[in-house]
């Protein structure tokens, strides 16, 4: 085989086993992702209860990228504390490191079972959740397969009179190693993928357990650098999470590397098996790291949150937000072409949504500390959503009529309708929520743990259905749509199990919860209104559809 065609069936390869990976992911996360979320936030105020989460909830996304990222924002809401954040990702990546035992057994016999079984529920129903499970089964069916094509693939490599000379330069030069792995683990935006491409090779003799054991050090240090980048354009809470991640484990694969190198180990414990021994030491790195991490992560949380504090704009440019500026996209030239005058409006509504976006975040920012001068920041604007929302309602009127088909009138109805929730969301952000925020500083009270993490969580579930929402105005997609009324559903029985435990807590006789509890229960009533008037942008949708009942009363 020509060394261009084994790069073209290794490349096919690993390709698949992205995908395959990936369509496990969106699968897990579209099928069960509240139910994890929920699971998450709950047991998140507890570390060892953190780490061990997050070590499922990697097994369960097959990404240990992706639990970061959730960890970070949940973390970034204050919904969780950085020190259990930090926790729960380096359970994350020791869920992330067995998944590759799992993968490294023969499976084979699963890829005709999982592709048949998997094809057949998804072609069969129409139900979300099946069809997701049916989108697991397939991505596992696939993801066992790319590596049986890996492992054929590789095999002319044996006889290959380059690849010793390559294999013993790196053998040689274990720094060289040890970032190339690094910068491909970073490429694939995936450890798991990179640990299994070495287990291959080295099963097939093609690569030494030592060379392998400082390469999979490499592996870590590349895999830590992907979320801190996927962030590094969010706000300073987010990312202290991922950057904490990228410390720990960073240098935590630096360290070892010169231990290794200096001691050169003996690996009779980790296995007789090149490739065992190779999994083995990405499992016990791993651990490892955890293990150390229980005692140092409130040096690394302060670390981390000094380095962030360096990286973070100067205060007094939050508030001047580029999503604010007053640029409108309703070109008057388009008034006479209906089709283009609607697109025209479907812009500027989006970035109304974008402002809407942005109060609703920085609304629980006030809520946990605020002042005079950030309260009438956020005040100034809601004067912004007025203005685009009574822009947008005069440049609906003046469009031309007698050229407007029947789906350029129906879609004028629906923006129209929908800025005017937008704007009623905006007013009760400013006239309602930043009242309590008003009245909560002027008392001085703070919520209880508990309280605040209800309030937080309750907020992160209103902030994700707000984003569903948003993208259903331009895709118009059916399931975005039934899933924004399924969560306004939940969030309803949410409510009822959240006012139950403060009451609770009031009966209980808890200083804070007293003087917190109409603050408490006004919010929470508040962000429910705000959610019922985003869910109901799903409306259109589901009507167009003939997916929307008439009415929720039963018959006589």
């Amino acid at each position: 085989m020509s060394g261009s065609v084994f790069f073209l069936h290794m490349a096919g390869a690993v390709a698949l086993l992205l995908w395959a990976t990936r369509m496990v992911r969106t699968g897990v996360e579209r099928a069960y992702g509240n139910v994890l979320r929920q699971r998450l936030r709950q047991t998140l105020g507890n570390p060892v209860l953190a780490a061990l989460t997050g070590l499922l909830l990697s097994i369960a996304l097959q990404s240990s990228t992706a639990v970061t990222l959730l960890v970070g924002s949940f973390a970034g809401l204050g919904i969780v504390t950085g020190l259990s954040g930090i926790l729960a990702v380096r359970g994350a990546e020791v869920g992330s490191a067995l998944v590759v035992k799992i993968l490294s057994f023969d499976l084979t016999l699963l890829v005709p079972l999982c592709l048949l079984f998997g094809t057949s529920i998804f072609l069969a129903t129409e139900r979300r959740q099946w069809r997701q499970f049916g989108r697991i089964l397939v991505g596992v069916g696939l993801l066992i397969l790319s590596l049986e094509m890996m492992g054929e693939a590789s095999e002319p490599l044996r006889q290959s009179t380059i690849v010793p000379i390559i294999v013993g330069y790196l053998s040689s030069d274990p720094i060289t190693a040890f970032l190339l792995a690094a910068v491909v683990t970073y490429l694939f935006h995936s450890s798991i993928a990179a640990v299994l491409l070495l287990t291959t090779f080295a099963a097939r003799g093609i690569v030494s357990p030592e060379l392998g054991i400082v390469m999979v050090l490499g592996v870590n240090l590349g895999s830590s650098f992907i979320a801190p980048m996927l962030t590094r354009s969010s706000p300073p809470a987010y990312r202290v999470v991922p950057l904490g991640n990228l410390l720990m484990r960073g240098l935590g694969s630096v360290v070892l590397l010169v231990a290794f190198i200096v001691f050169a180990p003996t690996l009779e414990q980790l296995g007789s098996d090149p490739a065992d021994r190779i999994i083995h030491a990405h499992i016990a790195f791993n651990v490892l790291i955890l293990i150390a991490g229980i005692p140092l992560s409130r040096l690394i949380l302060k670390a981390t949150e000094a380095i962030v504090a360096l990286q973070s704009p100067p205060e007094k440019d939050k508030e001047e937000e580029p999503l604010l500026a007053e640029a409108s996209a309703l070109d008057a030239s388009a008034l006479d072409n209906p089709h283009q005058a609607l697109a025209n409006v479907t812009r500027e509504t989006v970035r109304m949504c974008e402002t809407v976006e942005f109060m609703l975040c920085r609304i629980l920012e006030l809520y946990e500390k605020a002042d005079r001068k950030s309260i009438d920041a956020l005040a100034a604007v809601d004067d912004t959503v007025d203005r685009r929302h009574a822009a947008i309602k005069l440049y609906l009127a003046r469009i031309t009529r007698q050229d407007m088909t029947e789906e350029d009138s129906r879609r004028c109805q629906e923006l129209l309708g929908v800025c005017v929730k937008l704007e009623q969301v905006g007013d009760i952000i400013v006239r309602n929520m930043l009242a309590h925020v008003e009245k909560k500083m002027e008392r001085g009270v703070e919520f209880t743990e508990e309280g605040w993490r209800e309030l937080a969580s309750f907020h992160a579930s209103v902030l994700a259905n707000a984003r569903l929402a948003f993208n259903l105005l331009v895709t118009q997609d059916t399931e975005t749509a039934r899933e924004l009324v399924m969560e306004k559903d939940r969030l309803r029985d949410v409510e009822k199990e959240t006012s139950q435990r403060h009451f609770e807590r009031l009966r209980q006789g808890t200083e804070q919860s007293v003087e917190t509890s109409s603050i408490h229960l006004d919010t929470i009533r508040d962000l429910k209104q705000i959610n019922s008037l985003l869910a109901t942008f799903a409306y259109p949708v589901l009507e167009e559809r003939g997916l929307l009942s008439g009415s929720r009363l039963k018959p006589d």
